[in-house]
């Protein structure tokens, strides 16, 4: 299917798309410390040049979907900016975020390479169009509540600002309470609209408010998921990732321990080359 090369990156460029090697995005829920943060790039960082992958470093300044008022959140817009653009500047990687309004784009368009809608606020056009005139790429995640279809409104809505530059992500529907579940076709149908086509393995296998006042997850099955994405066709793999997922202050148990993250990519990999 031909589709657009979509660049992301200021000083280490990233190609997603058609022919393009398999871009991964991947990093901690949420910035936990500046420190972490940092600590989480550089060794994303000497991960990316071992396996010579393309890399993404991802993390949020504000997670304000979180179930409980009382959850963890994040540093927020200020202090969360410069962490992220403190990541890009040390280690090279392009790195994204997501954004929840409109005041957030500007100022993130010029910390991040990538601007990032989460699921929830698929449909929200001024947010789309806000990421969209920073001129830089923008991911949106399909809504769990969207058929895969749906996602063309967001292309035309990208377009309609003069933004081309746009990943979409597939990261599960609702099926029943609590539950998510992936429809592979997802992959080739968002891909006819001309859009790169990312796969999130690790809130794909979110069980939302899944412990009452905080999601569950099952992150035994982020291999399977990911592995069955590849195969399907997807231009890039999305995988939150920790040293110990199960002191994280965030999705913790979608997460992928960072030691395990190694053998994941390289068996992917593994399949993408047999793909092509």
């Amino acid at each position: 299917m031909a589709g657009n090369i979509v660049h992301i990156g200021h000083l280490s460029k990233v190609a997603c798309g058609q022919g393009q090697p398999l871009v991964w995005i991947a990093g901690p829920c949420v910035i936990e410390s500046h420190d972490f943060t940092l600590w989480m790039g550089d060794q994303l960082a000497a991960l990316a040049n071992q396996l010579k992958i393309p890399l993404i470093f991802k993390a949020s300044f504000d997670k304000a979907n979180r179930t409980s008022g009382k959850s963890f959140r994040g540093p927020g817009l200020q202090e969360g900016l410069k962490t992220l653009e403190m990541v890009r500047q040390r280690t090279g990687l392009p790195v994204t975020t997501d954004i929840h309004e409109c005041c957030h784009a500007e100022p993130a368009g010029q910390a991040c390479d990538l601007l990032q809608i989460p699921a929830f606020l698929a449909r929200q056009t001024d947010l789309i169009q806000a990421a969209a005139r920073t001129g830089k790429a923008v991911n949106v995640k399909k809504g769990q509540f969207m058929a895969p279809w749906d996602m063309k409104n967001v292309v035309s809505k990208m377009a309609e600002v003069g933004n081309h530059q746009l990943l979409l992500t597939e990261r599960g529907s609702t099926f029943g309470y609590g539950q998510l579940v992936n429809d592979m076709r997802a992959i080739p149908w968002m891909q006819e609209f001309g859009c790169p086509v990312i796969f999130d393995a690790t809130h794909s296998v979110q069980k939302p408010a899944g412990k009452g006042d905080k999601s569950d997850g099952d992150r035994r099955m982020v291999p399977f998921l990911a592995k069955a994405a590849v195969a399907c066709g997807c231009d890039g793999v999305f995988i939150e990732t920790h040293p110990r997922p199960d002191e994280a202050l965030s999705d913790g148990p979608n997460m992928v321990a960072l030691a395990d993250l190694p053998a994941l990519i390289a068996c992917c990999q593994r399949l993408r080359t047999a793909l092509h």
